[in-house]
């Protein structure tokens, strides 16, 4: 059973979907860059056997709306919207699972409204950079990619992204997987696309490592055995948070939930259950 529907939070259109049955515990998913709620589908049957699952599209992503003012997706005001989005739902607590661009917005939402949350699972993601000069060189490169995307259009992007070392991994995945993940990338909006870079890329988000040591809910971090740069952000995520522990997925690059699906599955309703 799956109730799609757009809300408007804050005066801002949101396509979001409900799976399986609304009485049992929740799980909110939130999806990383150019992705959108479509891309758990292959996990929303497993996980919908216990909870209640959640997806949404972020904005600027898939079926939610595209506003043309970079400021709106700053990540404070995303976050709210998707704590408007759990009170539209009447859920009070949830789990959530955020990969990548999602993962860094689930520990937004952990680090400010941790009332609202049970468990936190982050895949291949990270609190941000920790200094500002990090910062700012990183808002100057998402700017100039921004800028990109808006003259080149959605097609030179997707060409451009996939090309990137970060999902070599990838080439292991069927082509029909492959195939899919391109549709869905196509058919995000290079506005939306630009505008969630400036307004929530990794230099436009607040550093989260100052609450690390502070977030005492049960947190599960993957990343995939393949992901160097991840496995070592994540290891000294776990250092530092109370109750985190780190699995490592084996033969997986940074999206271990499309090239090891069950493995990842079973990690989480491990962690879950």
């Amino acid at each position: 059973m799956a109730e799609a529907r757009d809300y408007l939070l804050n005066g801002v259109r949101y396509h979001a979907v409900r799976h399986g049955n609304p009485t049992k515990s929740s799980l909110l998913l939130l999806h990383g860059f150019t992705g959108s709620g479509a891309n758990w589908s292959e996990h929303v049957s497993v996980f919908s056997k216990q909870y209640s699952v959640l997806s949404v599209d972020v904005l600027g992503h898939g079926r939610s709306a595209c506003p043309p003012n970079p400021n709106r997706y700053a990540m404070p005001l995303v976050a709210t919207d998707i704590i408007a989005l759990l009170d539209a739902w009447q859920i009070v607590q949830t789990a959530v699972l955020g990969y990548s661009m999602g993962g860094r917005l689930a520990l937004y939402l952990a680090c400010n409204y941790r009332e609202r949350f049970s468990h936190l699972i982050l895949e291949s993601s990270s609190p941000g950079l920790a200094t500002e000069p990090e910062r700012a060189a990183r808002r100057q490169s998402d700017e100039a990619l921004a800028d990109w995307i808006e003259v080149k259009g959605i097609e030179a992007f997707v060409k451009r992204w996939e090309a990137l070392p970060l999902w070599a991994s990838q080439a292991q995945l069927p082509d029909g997987v492959r195939q899919r993940l391109r549709q869905q990338r196509l058919q995000n909006s290079p506005v939306g696309l630009a505008n969630s870079l400036r307004g929530m890329g990794t230099g436009a988000q607040p550093s989260l490592w100052p609450c690390l040591p502070t977030l005492t809910l049960p947190t599960l971090l993957i990343a995939g055995e393949l992901d160097a740069k991840f496995i070592s952000i994540n290891q000294q995520m776990a250092a530092q948070l109370p109750d985190g522990r780190l699995h490592v997925i084996p033969h997986a690059g940074h999206t271990t939930h499309l090239e090891r699906p069950s493995a990842f599955a079973t990690a989480v309703t491990h962690f879950l259950g």
